[in-house]
């Protein structure tokens, strides 16, 4: 296995890849030194790529990520974390919607769980996914770390009663 550390403006996030593809992105907060293994090696060529992708994400640079990805998971996962590649940057949908679109629109709560279990978050958009409301529902760095990363990249957030709550324009 090889890492990376890279600071971002949300925090440190500990990359995890492969020879061949990025497996994994943690928060700030969600690793330690002692989660890395003894065997693991620091950087590769394919993580400095993801870093540089990751730098030129939070410049306002890219709102796209161009990275061979291979995350674990079910192959219901994988297909809705595949699907969330094709939300376009700045906007959100429902679960439902998310639903409907891998072809299991009754599979709402399972869609919800599968985002919820997205290990390359951020590449990977899992917090462009919202209740059908509007509301800010969970996210593995916390909602207002979704907040931010909807407000980035210029998801038009109108705040209702209180702060976990939003209305985004849905597709």
């Amino acid at each position: 296995m090889d890492y990376a550390i890279v600071p971002t403006p949300i925090g440190r996030l500990l990359l995890v890849a492969d020879a061949d593809a990025l497996l994994r992105i943690d928060f700030d907060g969600s690793w330690s030194y002692a989660r890395i293994g003894p065997d693991w090696r620091e950087g590769s060529p394919l993580l400095a790529l993801a870093a540089a992708q990751l730098g030129e994400y939070f410049a306002g640079a890219r709102r796209e990520f161009e990275l061979p990805l291979a995350p674990k998971g079910t192959a219901f996962q994988r297909r809705v974390w595949d699907e969330l590649t094709r939300i376009p940057h700045g906007t959100a949908i429902s679960y439902a919607t998310l639903a409907q679109r891998i072809g299991s629109p009754r599979a709402v709560r399972a869609v919800g769980a599968a985002n919820g279990r997205n290990p390359i978050p951020v590449v990977v958009p899992c917090h462009r996914v919202v209740g059908a409301d509007g509301t800010l529902t969970g996210f593995g760095g916390g909602l207002p770390l979704k907040r931010w990363l909807l407000a980035h990249e210029g998801a038009d957030l109108t705040v209702r009663q209180g702060p976990s709550q939003a209305v985004l324009p849905f597709q």
